[in-house]
């Protein structure tokens, strides 16, 4: 079994993301509706990420799974400032959040 991923390492992947190097396709069969609250499940580059919008706002990452089977999964009890999507920038969680819900 691998280590898991930190928040750190699954930010990265996000500034990727957000940044245009990554690119993301959505998974599954979710309507437009349905992307404006509750999980939204993309791949980029093998990783597969599962959000979750609340409202029209990206709120959290629900978990990152590498390539290789490495996983970040969202723990409630984590302290504030350890969770990937807060180790973003502004504009990259605001260009992510836009990627996302033009999905």
């Amino acid at each position: 079994m691998s280590a898991p991923l930190t928040a750190r390492d699954t930010s990265q992947v996000l500034k990727d993301i957000a940044l245009g190097v990554r690119p993301m396709r959505r998974l599954g069969d979710q309507t437009r509706a349905d992307r404006y609250c509750g999980p939204i499940t993309v791949e980029s580059d093998g990783w597969v990420i599962t959000f979750y919008i609340q409202d029209n706002t990206l709120d959290y990452c629900h978990s990152c799974v590498s390539p290789d089977g490495q996983a970040y999964r969202f723990d409630s009890f984590q302290r504030y400032g350890t969770h990937p999507v807060e180790l973003l920038s502004t504009w990259e969680r605001s260009q992510l959040e836009r990627l996302l819900l033009a999905l």
